[in-house]
């Protein structure tokens, strides 16, 4: 699934096999986010994470970090699915 524009956010939401993936991915993300300063809003339930990125600090629009973001989030669900 692509990411999705909607109401000036990206959307996506990541399916795993168990909670344990999920929660392997996350993880696995938040050095990763810090390092780049912009933080998603994100839920987990059981097997899925939801994520919405929008940049809070330029108006809550849609900016390249939010793109920069979803590629991380990206690339960290191929190394938690493919390893």
């Amino acid at each position: 699934m692509e990411w999705k524009e909607k109401d000036n956010a990206l959307h996506k939401t990541f399916v795993f096999k168990q909670f344990a993936d999920a929660i392997r991915f996350m993880n696995a993300a938040v050095p990763k986010i810090d390092g780049i300063n912009h933080h998603p809003e994100w839920s987990n339930i059981y097997n899925r994470v939801t994520c919405k990125l929008c940049t809070h600090d330029e108006g809550n629009i849609i900016t390249q970090k939010d793109h920069d973001l979803s590629k991380l989030l990206d690339e960290t669900y191929l190394e938690i699915v493919r390893p």
